[in-house]
């Protein structure tokens, strides 16, 4: 299983530098697991960049993935793992996700750097 953190989405519909290796592991939609708060976070900043249209078709691609909602065992996960790292709420969140369904953590943040489970690539 796989999850792509918001800077790996935006970096794969930008075309940025790693595009390629994100969408590796985006097309591969039977492993792959969105968090709502990846939603968030990647159509927030499509719709203040792009417009809501451009937005909403965004969202329509990344829902194409397993879905999951923040749940209380999320929720506790996250602040537990938010306190010990360092890292903040929608990372943690996104991180516990990761822990919960042993997926595979890929990123651009730097919050995620060398934690366990994270495939982390140096923004260019």
């Amino acid at each position: 299983m796989n999850i792509v953190d918001s800077s790996g989405w935006l970096e794969y519909f930008s075309d940025g530098p790693h595009a390629t290796i994100f969408g590796e592991v985006l097309c591969d939609i039977d492993s792959l697991i969105v968090p709502t708060i990846s939603l968030y976070e990647v159509f927030k900043v499509v719709l203040r960049e792009r417009g809501e249209e451009s937005a909403l078709q965004v969202i329509v691609v990344m829902q194409q993935g397993n879905v999951v909602d923040l749940t209380a065992d999320n929720a506790l996960l996250a602040a537990k793992l938010s306190l010990e790292h360092e890292i903040p709420m929608a990372d943690s969140i996104i991180y516990a996700a990761a822990k919960l369904y042993e997926a595979t953590l890929w990123t651009q943040d730097e919050d995620f750097e060398g934690l366990t489970g994270v495939k982390f690539f140096a923004k260019k």
